[in-house]
This record gives structure tokens, C-alpha cells and sequence, in this order.
């Protein structure tokens, strides 16, 4: 069963496009003993499932995570306003409803149902015709991917957020930083997830409408926040995220793969090159894709990579192009974004996020190349 508590807002903490993140009092529990949670605690409240939030409205919050402990950043997350029923769905506001049979289900207008502005071109695409797209396995790796194709070159960029993480693209703060930078030009939420600048059904036709409504040159795909992982082969969300390299194939983009690389996480099993990119290109991707592998200075830690991409037999199956990561740290850095993971900061971890930035890099490359060729020069 979800584990449910009431409480009262008494602050606002944070507010970005589509999220809230609050202070609020728990309730005592039944008979009137204590909570057994912390006072006062943090919610996040999503405006379009619950409607607006003010301190001094009384809540009812989801808090099973943070009684397990799991990574939802310690924050609960509002299930209903008390006393407010609702308001009414706007015209035109869409037909196609995400977190489908839930009791949080909500309607949005796809970039592929009638009404849409963007269905003629959606009804009409057959293909990405050679869009870069960089496949994350985290999305912590969002901010450096992103700022690695602008660093080199890409004028428009856009991230196409998929399904097997958090489903609401506003809890992504990464994102929203992204977005006020001008680093990223439009979220767009594929499947389940929801809350982006634009909707889609599936992954493909988030990645086409990406490159036909979002006018992007580069196009970074993975799961929003909070992956799922087990210790076993298959049981990881970003081992199904991976099949966005054989949708970006399949339409006729070039498929850049970011590596995830570590010689700070003490799991065995992800130091080094983690065994998720071993297996997601080892036995996810059909295709042959461009792996970005970031210049390591640590000659020992290089060596390592290298010779894990090597034994997996990747070095025949890809195109391995070794890549400067370092101008997609420096630009975030320039901006005043400090990219993190699991706890973890570019002083801690370098290779995980020169890996991002590279892939990124690579990108961008490839997007200002085909602008010259376009142009009518092949001059790079």
C-alpha cells in the first residue's frame, strides 16, 4: 500500500515551471503519537496532477520512499490539496492521457493527435535524416551532453525524456537549469513522462518531434531522475533506455552513445566502464553507434577504459572516437551549474562527467559539420 500522511504547507522552497517543492508539518500519526517522520519535512507538489499549493493548505503526501529510504532526495510528494476538488479540464487542452489508469492520470495534447500544431509534420516524417542523437544512461549525464554540443558548435539543442525513471520532467532541477541557461532549447516527454515544453507517445516520436517541432540539431535522450538498478544483467532502467540507440537507427539518425565511467563509485561492478554501457552496447544496440570515449589524463585510468571497451568486443561492433570532454565542463562552470551524481561532483568523479561532456561534444561536431556541408563547403 502507498504510505500516506497528512501535513500543512508552511513554506514555499523552491518553484520552477511545473514543480513546487515545500516545507510542510506532519501531522501527528493515529492516537496521537508523533510521526515517525522528521518535522518539518519537504514535498514536491506537481501544480497540474493537485492543483495550486499555498502555505497553510492541508495535504496529503505520498511518503513511502522516504520511509524506505530510497533516493527521492528525502522529499515526500503531495497526493491531494484537502478540500479542493479540482478544476475543470481546458478546451483544447489535449486528448492523450499520461500516468494512464492511475489515479494521478492526466490529459496533455500529444505533438501527434488531431488538434495538434505539430501533426502534419509528425503525420508526414519518415526519418531523422542523420540527427545526432546522444543516448545518456544517467540523467545526471543530461547537463554536460548538452553543454558538450553547444561547446562545440550546435545551435539548438533539445532533450527527449523517456519513461523508466521519474515519469514528471519538472522534478528535474538539472533541467530547469538547462533551460534558464539557454543551454537547452525544449524538453520533450516520451511515453508515460509528462510536463515538457512538448508531448509525445513513444520514444520515436519524440525524437522526430525533437528535430521537426523543437528545431533541434543535437538531441540528448535518457531517463529523467532516479534510475533503477538491481545487480543482475537486465534488471536496470537504463539498460532499456539503450534501445533509444536502435529507435535513432531505425530512423536514420547517428546514434552517439555516452559511456558511464567511474573511479570514485566503490561498487566493483561500476568502476571503470560500468557493466550497464558493457551490456547496453554489448547486447542492447543492433546497430553499429559512435561511442564517445573522453581524453583521460590519468594514463592508468585511460588504460582501463580502454581495455574493458576492448575485451567487450565494442571496438568491432562501434565506431570508438576518443573525445576532449573537458569544453562541456568548462562551459557549465562558466554558467555557474555544477553537475552531480549520486552525491558526487566533477572533483570527485572527472571521467564520469567528461564522459557526458564528450558524447556531447561528438555531437556537436557532428550537427556544425553537416551545417558546412549543407552550406555548400566542405571545409570544417
Amino acid at each position: 500500500m502507498i504510505r500516506l500522511r497528512t501535513a500543512t504547507v508552511v513554506s514555499i522552497l523552491a518553484e520552477r515551471p511545473g514543480a513546487l517543492e515545500v516545507s510542510v508539518d506532519l501531522d501527528p500519526q493515529g492516537g496521537g503519537e508523533p510521526s515517525a517522520d522528521p518535522t518539518p519535512a519537504v514535498a514536491v507538489a506537481y501544480p497540474a496532477l493537485v492543483g495550486p499549493v499555498a502555505p497553510g493548505d492541508r495535504v496529503i503526501l505520498n511518503t513511502s520512499a522516504v520511509a524506505l529510504g530510497l533516493g527521492t532526495g528525502g522529499a515526500h510528494f503531495v497526493v491531494a490539496v484537502e478540500g479542493r476538488t479540482g478544476g475543470e479540464i481546458e478546451p483544447g487542452s489535449g486528448r492523450t492521457m499520461k500516468l494512464r489508469y492511475t489515479p494521478h492520470q492526466v490529459n496533455v495534447r500529444a505533438v501527434e493527435e488531431e488538434g495538434s500544431d505539430h501533426r502534419a509534420r509528425l503525420r508526414e516524417a519518415r526519418g531523422l535524416d542523420g540527427l545526432p542523437v546522444v543516448w545518456v544512461p544517467l540523467h545526471s549525464m543530461v547537463g554536460p551532453a548538452v553543454a558538450g554540443a553547444r561547446a562545440a558548435g550546435a545551435r539548438r539543442v533539445a532533450y527527449v525524456m523517456t519513461g523508466g525513471a521519474a515519469l514528471a520532467a519538472p522534478l528535474s532541477r538539472l533541467a530547469a537549469a538547462l533551460r534558464r541557461s539557454g543551454l537547452l532549447d525544449a524538453v520533450v516527454t516520451a511515453g508515460q513522462s509528462f510536463g515538457g515544453d512538448l508531448e509525445a507517445v513513444n520514444t520515436f516520436t519524440g525524437l522526430l518531434a525533437a528535430r521537426l517541432a523543437a528545431g533541434a540539431e543535437v538531441v540528448v535522450v535518457g531517463d529523467g531522475p532516479g534510475n533503477t538498478g538491481t545487480d543482475t544483467l537486465w534488471g536496470a532502467t537504463d539498460i532499456e533506455s539503450a534501445m533509444a540507440l536502435n529507435a535513432t537507427a531505425i530512423l536514420g539518425g547517428r546514434a552517439v552513445a555516452a559511456l558511464r565511467l567511474s573511479f570514485a563509485d566503490p561498487r566493483p561492478r561500476h568502476r571503470g566502464v560500468s557493466h550497464h554501457s558493457l551490456t547496453s552496447l554489448g547486447k542492447v544496440a543492433m546497430s553499429a553507434v559512435y561511442v564517445a570515449v573522453p581524453i583521460i589524463a590519468d594514463e592508468a585510468h585511460r588504460r582501463v577504459v580502454w581495455d574493458a571497451l576492448r575485451e567487450a568486443g565494442l571496438e568491432e561492433r562501434h565506431q570508438l572516437v576518443e573525445v576532449a570532454g573537458q569544453p562541456a565542463l568548462d562551459l557549465l562552470a562558466g554558467l555557474g551549474i555544477e553537475p552531480e551524481s549520486m552525491g558526487r561532483t566533477v572533483a570527485d568523479d572527472p571521467e564520469f562527467f567528461l564522459a557526458a561532456g564528450a558524447a556531447g561534444v561528438l555531437a556537436g561536431r557532428m550537427a556544425a559539420g553537416e551545417r558546412v556541408w549543407k552550406g555548400g563547403t566542405r571545409e570544417l
